[in-house]
């Protein structure tokens, strides 16, 4: 009963967002809470929120404070030159933006931190997707598939997680699967690039001259996750090349310069300083030399201080960034309620051991096959930590009984992460779609079928490849 009640509260949950009936903090709260009580332990509720609250507190410490240091170190400047070279490459053509945000996901993700990519790849391309009139589902999606490859990282956390799991070293793990995980990249890439050429013949293409600016006009150009206004020049252009061809028409909208090149906030002075900080933080975060929430608390302090000496700058940055750190917040402490009534009613254990209990025998010897299988919905229907640490052993067991080795096994469970990194348990997919102001349904009706082939194309690699 545990397993039907368990399947059904996700299925629901998944149903009602996607439809649009709950947003997705109201579900997160209340289906859970209704299913708790028909389970019949409706009296611990409190118990399993409050574990749920404090195992992911930790999380939404860390998101608090990484939103406001790596929002400061947007409003200064720090990635302007990176940001300024994407959107060179990318110009006013809507394919090379699409492939453009892959590439610069893939590339800040290599810090390993979800979060700092999604308010990177967001801060430098929403402003080209709104003034072009693209689908930002494809900006979200995209960026989510190209981050949740790169997420296999060691320093990222499945890999280690795997490792820990199954006591192995963490890189026999990870450098067999770089062929297959570089054969996902590629996909991702090919991906974006066919959706690229979808919203080009859509909308056209563009040159930067025919949307630059010609009468004096109010315009509001993303700030970091701030707005500031700014004068420009705008005037209706006509689309051509690929597509037919589109009007843009005349009226206040985002800049194609992604960040104001002349905001206020800009501090070109302490730029180096700010890139030490950033550099230091992060091997910082890789080494552990501290926790990482307490990282990004010391990184925040210290960022304001040196960048906003007035107390009233650092007011109006911490404003700023308020609106991001109040929903990402609220959404990891409403996922908490989630997690814990799954975890403390037993229903995440049911689920498991009923698909562990209905892999066919003479699918032992195939059992790599069936951890990257199984991997796919299993992450998306769960925390990392549940599926690394609770059935990731299980599955190692069972291969072994079948003369499967516990590495294969571990390469195998990473192929599930590029359609993990957009699970409504992941809390940074809540920062990518707070940021690009997208409804969590929309994103997740769009990114789940790709995310999935995604996913399949790692494990296809690592077959023919003879990784696992």
């Amino acid at each position: 009963m545990l397993t039907i009640l368990g399947f059904a509260m996700i299925a629901t949950f998944l149903v009602l967002i996607m439809l649009k009936k709950m947003s997705p903090i109201a579900a997160l709260v209340l289906i859970p809470a209704l299913f708790c009580v028909f389970v019949g332990k409706g009296a611990k509720l409190g118990d399993y929120v409050l574990s749920g609250v404090t195992s992911l507190a930790p999380t939404a410490a860390m998101l608090m404070f990484a939103i406001v240091y790596f929002g400061v170190m947007i409003d200064v400047g720090l990635f302007d030159p990176i940001v300024r070279g994407i959107l060179r490459f990318c110009k006013a053509d809507p394919l090379r933006i699409v492939v453009g945000t892959a590439v610069l996901a893939a590339i800040v993700s290599l810090d390993g931190d979800g979060s700092t990519t999604f308010m990177i790849t967001v801060s430098a391309m929403y402003p080209l997707y709104k003034r072009l009139k693209m689908s930002l589902v494809v900006m979200t999606g995209v960026a989510a598939m190209a981050n949740g490859v790169m997420n296999t990282l060691p320093w990222g956390g499945p890999t280690a997680r795997a490792a820990t799991a199954l006591k192995l070293d963490a890189s026999d793990i990870f450098v067999p699967m770089i062929p297959a995980l570089a054969v996902g990249l590629l996909f991702v890439f090919a991906l974006a690039y066919a959706l690229g050429r979808r919203e080009r013949s859509r909308l056209g293409v563009l040159t930067l001259d025919e949307v630059l600016v010609e009468e004096p006009r109010t315009e509001t150009v993303l700030v970091g996750a701030g707005s500031e206004k700014t004068p420009a020049r705008d005037r209706a252009a006509t689309g051509s090349g690929a597509g037919s061809g589109a009007d843009l028409p005349e009226e206040p909208a985002e800049g194609l310069q992604g960040l104001d090149p002349d905001r206020p906030t800009l501090r070109p002075g302490l730029y180096w300083f700010n890139a030490l900080l950033t550099v230091v933080l992060l091997t910082a975060m890789i080494m552990e030399w501290l926790p990482i929430p307490v990282l990004f608390l010391l990184g925040a302090a210290l960022a304001l201080t040196v960048n906003f000496p007035y107390m009233p700058d650092q007011k109006a940055r911490l404003g700023a960034h308020a609106e991001n750190v109040l929903n990402v917040s609220g959404m990891v402490f409403a996922a908490a309620v989630f997690t814990g009534v799954l975890q403390g009613t037993g229903m995440v254990d049911g689920m498991a051991k009923w698909l562990v209990d209905n892999i066919p025998d003479g699918m032992g010897p195939h059992m790599a096959f069936v951890t990257g299988v199984l991997s796919i919905p299993l992450t998306y229907f769960m925390s990392n930590d549940g599926f690394y640490f609770g059935i990731l052993p299980v599955l190692a067991e069972a291969g072994q009984a079948h003369g499967v080795s516990s590495l294969e096994i571990a390469r195998a469970s990473l192929v599930g992460q590029p359609l993990h990194m957009s699970s409504p348990l992941v809390p940074a997919v809540y920062v990518l779609v707070g940021m690009a102001k997208v409804e969590f349904g929309d994103h997740t009706r769009f990114v789940v079928k790709w995310a999935a082939l995604t996913s399949l194309v790692v494990l296809g690699a690592g077959l023919v490849l003879g990784i696992v």
